[in-house]
């Protein structure tokens, strides 16, 4: 029995109870995804990304292994939901223009302490001086350097568009602003190389592809390291008692924690390990969020129809942005039909052995995206479920 195999043996022993649509993560494999981010983190803390997870329990449970250290979250809202629920340090990785959350965060002194905000932008902070309705709490901030590998002049870009700030003088300028105005303290600085740390460098049946993007990152990575040691020296040299310095994710943990001037490193994905994150050489984790949807028909020789399934995740849309029919191994789309709403036909051999009932078990593109679809996720340890946690959805929380 391949390893596959023996997972799958698994997961539906665990499982044989429960009706399908189900999602289950693996702790056994999550616990070694976090070891693996943690020994390539080297010594410097890893901060949660909360997107990625999208589960409280889950949350709290890699956040007491050693080398973890704080959260990293999407939305103000949520930022403030789990400063309220005991979080202690939440670094919001956007923007925000939620003044009832700006509001609500003013005006409570444990909030306030507990959540530090993003900014790449003064009107962000009028924003928060409109909302603050003369409350006195301090707002604590953190500005966002972007990470873009630009050439020929900055003709050609690569890399997510996020913050307009690119030079040193730039953020020094900015952090002067914060320095002079009443009621902020800049406590961090943020930059996520995107383009090096979310794509990946290995792309199956793609050589030319992958040995360009590997070009490209490693390019990338020596540019942004200079540019980035520049501007911690300048920002620093402004508010000398900054407290951190964030950069990374799941896929260049070991690379920009090789950095002197990054003092924390933020990852996520790494703990559930989807689909997306299989083609990186920098590393391998184990699958250990998987969702599992029923065999409702056997329309012919080779082929089921499974009930639901068409879960695409967010980005440029492509057949990456599916999810994969991962157990039994084997199983593919029909390409005249895809992963459908409410039923999804899939094709191969592996079919013929499959009856009315059965589960066929499935891994999302991405990470936490998953859980805006199930209201719970089934722990697995061995072959025995141990725990149903809520997800945000199931905790009523929708941010987005």
């Amino acid at each position: 029995m391949t390893p596959r195999a023996a997972d799958r043996a698994r997961y539906d022993r665990a499982t044989a109870h429960l009706d399908a649509p189900v999602a289950i993560v693996d702790l056994e494999a999550f616990d070694a995804n976090a070891d693996d981010l943690v020994r390539r983190a080297a010594g410097k803390p890893v901060r949660v990304a909360s997107k990625s997870v999208r589960c409280r329990a889950l949350l709290e449970r890699v956040l007491a292994r050693p080398g973890f250290a704080g959260l990293m979250s999407f939305t103000l809202a949520e930022s403030v939901w789990l400063a309220r629920a005991g979080f202690e340090d939440v670094l919001l990785a956007y923007p925000s223009a939620d003044r009832a959350a700006f509001t609500e965060l003013t005006g409570d002194p444990k909030l306030a302490a507990a959540v530090t905000v993003m900014i790449d932008d003064p009107a962000q902070l009028d924003l928060v001086d409109r909302a603050r309705e003369g409350r006195g709490q301090e707002v604590r901030v953190c500005l966002e350097l972007d990470t873009s590998l630009q050439l020929f002049g900055g003709r050609v870009r690569v890399g997510a568009r996020r913050s307009p700030l690119r030079g040193a003088d730039q953020l020094a300028e900015l952090a002067r602003s914060v320095a002079r105005r009443p009621g902020f303290r800049l406590v961090g600085l943020m930059a996520y190389e995107g383009h090096v740390a979310g794509v990946g460098d290995a792309v199956a049946g793609s050589p030319l592809r992958s040995r360009a993007i590997r070009l490209m990152q490693a390019a990338a990575r020596r540019e942004l390291a200079a540019r980035r040691a520049d501007v911690v020296r300048a920002v620093r040299a402004v508010a000398p008692d900054l407290e951190f310095v964030n950069g990374g994710g799941t896929g260049s943990v070991q690379h920009t924690a090789a950095e002197a001037a990054v003092t924390e490193i933020a990852a996520g994905s790494g703990l559930y390990v989807p689909r997306l994150f299989d083609n990186y050489t920098s590393f391998s984790g184990r699958p250990a969020a998987l969702f599992a949807q029923p065999v409702v028909r056997r329309p012919g020789v080779g082929v089921v129809t499974v009930l639901g399934g068409g879960y695409p995740a967010s980005g440029a849309p492509g057949a990456d942005r599916l999810p994969v029919p991962y157990l039994p191994e084997g199983l593919r789309y029909d390409p005249q039909e895809g992963a459908g709403e409410v039923q999804t036909p899939l094709l191969g051999s592996p079919a013929d052995d499959l009856l009315i009932g059965d589960k066929v078990w499935f891994r999302h593109a991405k990470a936490g995206e998953l859980c805006e679809r199930f209201d719970a996720l089934r722990l697995v340890e061995g072959d025995r479920v141990t725990a149903t946690v809520p997800t945000y959805r199931g905790e009523g929380r929708t941010f987005l």
